[in-house]
């Protein structure tokens, strides 16, 4: 039998059309499917009474660029912005958005480093900084006076979760703009934008490139004016992505569908191994339907997503761990190809310090459940 695709009466492809297609250049016969990353520092000038040429210096644009920007932005469902990390993507938006005296909401338990960003860098602004847990509750007039809401759903790295669509509302009404982190989630997991946000940021570095060997992010935007703004405020900063990055991660992007059902998979096999286990305590992932953040995860997330959080008795057991495992590396990002394990508090997160971040690659799934399971046995 041959199955034949099309797209929906929407003129939408699915997830896995759109991730190996979007950002492609038109097909030129015998050229590459992917063109290789365009690493120029000047370009050729427009000869007299030639119009400009897009591209004239290396730090205003690059067509590897705009190819990655493309395809993301198809993904999100907006204009996006690339920039060279995730931190990077982050404090420009921070920067461009807040002036002295904003008032900014931010979640409490969301990324830390995020967090230091704003108390150390921004202080001189004299930001009113109000903190709530990414699970609530949002009391009344947390909004009032606010400039911008930055959301982080999934939280990292204790995966709670808020509903977007809600909080967009009420921040709205306020008059505050809404960014939501989106990195845990990816695009293919969720959409912030489709569910009120203005603002959709994310570190590329992990699910998205896929590949532990990119530094990326980028924000995607409703409003092209404003992906405007962040592409001068960029230049003017000089906080530019290499080319080369953009094109791994765009040749990464391809696969990033069948990455994430995989990793997707492997999660909720080691849960419901995990779940219950002498050794684990506060295991959590949004896909299981005993978890806390299910019923908001479930309400506005296309997929729940490879990465665990629980807590092991001691940093001795997370070491004994790691040393019995011989698939599960440790590793402090996530979201790429191998399983991996991170000990947040070991960076200064305030979290505690046997509580751990689990990544599950694309291992076959029961080799990676046999070898947690084997690890975690040897702590007995």
């Amino acid at each position: 039998m041959v199955v034949t695709a099309s797209p929906d009466a929407a003129g939408h492809w699915g997830d896995g059309t759109r991730c190996v297609h979007s950002g492609q250049a038109d097909r030129v016969a015998g050229g590459p499917f992917l063109a290789g990353p365009v690493i120029a520092a000047p370009y050729h000038l427009a000869g007299p009474g030639e119009p400009p040429a897009q591209d004239f210096y290396g730090r205003g644009g690059n067509p590897t660029w705009r190819a990655l920007e493309d395809a993301i932005g198809e993904l999100d469902g907006g204009h996006c912005v690339l920039f060279p990390s995730g931190m990077a993507a982050i404090s420009t938006l921070l920067r461009l958005l807040l002036r002295a005296g904003d008032t900014l909401v931010l979640p409490s338990d969301g990324y830390f480093v995020a967090r230091q960003f704003v108390a150390a860098d921004l202080a001189a602004l004299g930001l009113t900084v109000r903190e709530v847990p990414t699970a609530g509750p949002w009391p009344e007039g947390v909004f009032d006076g606010a400039r911008l809401v930055l959301l982080e759903t999934p939280s990292n790295p204790g995966l709670d979760v808020c509903d977007i669509a809600a909080l967009a509302e009420r921040a709205h009404e306020a008059g505050a703009l809404v960014a939501v982190d989106n990195t845990t989630a990816t695009p293919l997991g969720q959409l912030p934008l489709s569910l009120g946000a203005d603002i959709s940021v994310a570190s590329d570095t992990k699910a998205l490139a896929g590949h532990s060997d990119v530094l990326l992010g980028h924000v995607s935007v409703a409003d092209s004016a404003l992906a405007e703004e962040l592409r001068a405020a960029r230049t003017r900063a000089g906080s530019i992505p290499g080319p080369f990055e953009a094109w791994l991660a765009h040749r990464g992007l391809g696969t990033l569908d069948l990455r994430l059902a995989r990793q997707a998979a492997n999660a909720a096999a080691l849960h419901e191994a995990l779940s219950g286990h002498p050794a684990v305590t506060g295991l959590r992932w949004p896909g299981a339907a005993e978890d806390p953040a299910h019923e908001a995860a479930a309400r506005q997330m296309r997929r729940f997503g490879g990465v665990l959080t629980f807590e092991l008795p001691s940093v001795a057991a997370v070491d004994a761990f790691l040393a019995e495992s011989r698939l599960v590396v440790a590793a402090t990002s996530f979201g790429g190809l191998h399983s991996s394990l991170d000990r947040r508090a070991q960076w200064g997160d305030p979290v505690p310090e046997g509580l751990v971040r689990l990544s599950a690659g694309c291992e076959d799934t029961a080799d990676l459940v046999g070898d947690v399971t084997g690890a975690l046995a040897a702590l007995a």
